[in-house]
């Protein structure tokens, strides 16, 4: 500790070693700093000192600008990881906490404001621009499940520097969100998180690396199209066109959250009142050789479980089947244009996975059914305080998908919109429609979205996203033990799923919840994880190390532990145990 007549009060001299490629030579550097330096100035401080002895070393630093734009990112979203593929790409906890660490001025190395943050002018909330199709064109490719195990192997490991993991100078990596768990997306703080995301789900939408239907694809493509005539608009990009949260509304909400973070779903849930469903739905239970004859039946939801009977009359007698769905997958079977509400339901079984489709008369009731399994599968009831969200929630998302303009609307003008329908869906759509017969469909659909403002658009567009069957879910290449064969793993947020390669069907789920420890084997690169009821998997990874699939389970299972209180602080220590091949 220097006195204060040589440097200044309470400042002492630091020293530092950079380690680089190896095979070069690591620098070292002394700063004097003082106790109420923050680690943000620090690195600021190191940026300019390497770039002034750069010219006298072999080093590659990360320029003071990339350096400063790296550090925005990483405080912003608690946590961001990177990662290097065929296409490279980089990942974040999908957190959010008011409580976060803010980001640094990179001039001075002060903490940034949080008004000039989230409310000022700040790029991270524009939009990229288009892509003409031709360039779009040159960008699509048909994803296998294979090729998408290839790619979803190229997830950096967070516990290593770049260096440690060949990144050299001027190589490109993409920024994406790697869990798919977003909590409090709130458009008057998270405009910048809500762009990245719109962002990330836009591209894998155009380049089909999430599958969805022709229907879907035009409700995208409607909701792209108003969001950019919006960005274009001569109004400025600020908040002040979203409507404003009612304090009161805002108190509640919080209070809500704070009870859910103590498990509040239960201290709601009244027991002696929970509510069913009953009515008439159609079964089919898919055989060889057969069609899908559809059959009606009377249906009665109670607790997590389906029974149906012959009819109505009869629903006081022993039902003719019972399906149990908790741990169950739930895939809609929708097309709105059609009348078409079905479910399909694959049941965990000893064997695997049973499947049964289930079909609807109507929204309405297509909605109150899929929430009802939704919540079951994660083996929740109807009186559950988010039964009622994810209702409407369904309602909305049917209602977007709607392409039919309402009865008596004059057919769209096709010459009042400016941009090349082209640029809103992906290529193979793109060639199955003349340009003047997408441009109709897509202004048909933009009847239901118009009144949203630029946010609400994003939104919406991200929770759709989030509501394909696929969403979430990365494929990894693996071969489990006793087995000769590879096959797919899917790990989702909330479970891992086994997939025959060779038809893309779930051959059984595994929920985190049920975890009771895992550990990898670093010799043989082989994980085995250990479930509830003595089931216990071992595998070993094919299309990538194990450390990518180990680090997204204990990702996952972190962040299980995260409540909805706002004011919780990251524990970035647990984090770090639980993905970095820790004991």
């Amino acid at each position: 500790m220097a006195t204060a007549a040589e440097h200044g009060h309470n400042s002492w001299e630091l020293s530092i070693q950079v380690d680089q490629r190896e095979g070069d030579e690591g620098m070292k550097f002394k700063l004097r700093v003082k106790g109420d330096l923050h680690i943000g100035g620090l690195m600021l401080k190191l940026v300019e000192k390497i770039k002034r002895d750069a010219s006298k070393t072999s080093c590659f630093p990360l320029q003071t600008h990339q350096m400063t734009q790296l550090l925005n990112i990483m405080v912003c979203h608690e946590g961001l990881l990177l990662a290097f593929a065929f296409m490279l790409c980089t990942g974040a906890l999908g957190l959010y906490s008011k409580t976060m660490t803010p980001t640094y001025d990179p001039d001075s190395g002060s903490p940034a404001s949080s008004t000039s943050l989230w409310f000022g002018e700040n790029p991270l909330t524009a939009c990229q621009p288009n892509l003409p199709p031709e360039e779009l064109a040159k960008l699509f490719k048909p994803l296998t499940m294979e090729d998408k195990a290839a790619i979803n192997a190229g997830w950096l490991d967070s516990s290593r520097s770049l260096m440690e993991q060949g990144i050299q100078e001027n190589d490109r990596l993409l920024l994406r969100f790697k869990y798919h768990c977003f909590f409090d997306l709130n458009p008057k703080y998270d405009a910048v998180r809500i762009t990245q995301l719109y962002e990330q789900a836009r591209w894998a939408i155009l380049l089909e690396e999430i599958e969805c239907t022709e229907e879907e694809m035009l409700m995208f493509a409607s909701l792209q199209y108003h969001i950019c005539k919006l960005t274009l608009s001569t109004e400025p990009l600020t908040n002040s066109n979203e409507p404003e949260i009612d304090e009161v509304e805002a108190a509640l909400s919080n209070l809500e959250s704070t009870l859910e973070g103590r498990n509040a779903d239960k201290i709601l849930e009244d027991i002696t009142d929970i509510p069913k469903l009953e009515d008439t739905l159609k079964l089919f239970r898919p055989k060889r050789l057969t069609l899908k004859p559809y059959k009606e039946y009377w249906f009665v939801f109670r607790d997590t479980t389906i029974s149906y009977y012959k009819s109505k009359e009869s629903a006081n007698k022993e039902p003719i089947e019972q399906l149990h769905l908790r741990g169950c997958e739930v895939i809609p079977d929708v097309n709105v244009t059609e009348k078409k509400f079905g479910l399909k339901l694959l049941l965990p079984a000893a064997d695997g996975m049973n499947e049964v489709y289930v079909r609807c008369d109507n929204e309405t009731q297509y909605a109150k059914w899929k929430a009802a399994c939704i919540l079951a599968s994660k083996g929740k009831t109807m009186a559950y305080s988010s039964y009622r969200t994810e209702v409407k929630n369904i309602q909305s998302f049917l209602q977007m998908k709607s392409l039919a303009p309402p009865p008596g609307q004059a057919a769209p003008d096709v010459e009042s919109m400016e941009m090349n329908a082209e640029c809103f869906v992906s290529p193979r759509y793109a060639k199955k429609y003349k340009t003047k017969q997408l441009t109709t469909r897509i202004l048909e659909a933009l009847h239901n979205i118009s009144q949203l403002s630029l946010m609400e658009a994003k939104m919406r567009f991200i929770q759709a996203w989030q509501s394909l069957p696929e969403f979430g879910i990365k494929y990894y290449i693996v071969r489990f033990r006793g087995s000769k064969k590879d096959e797919l793993l899917g790990i989702s947020y909330n479970r891992l799923i086994r997939i025959d390669m060779s038809t893309g069907l779930p051959v059984t789920t595994w929920r985190f919840s049920n975890i009771k420890q895992w550990n990898v084997n670093w010799e043989i690169k082989q994980v085995t994880i250990e479930f509830d009821q003595s089931v216990s998997i071992a595998f070993s990874c094919q299309s990538c190390d194990c450390k990518v699939v180990h680090e997204y389970i204990g990702g996952y299972i972190f962040l299980s532990t995260r409540s909805k209180d706002q004011n919780e602080t990251l524990d970035e220590e647990l984090f770090h145990k639980l993905t970095g091949g820790q004991d």
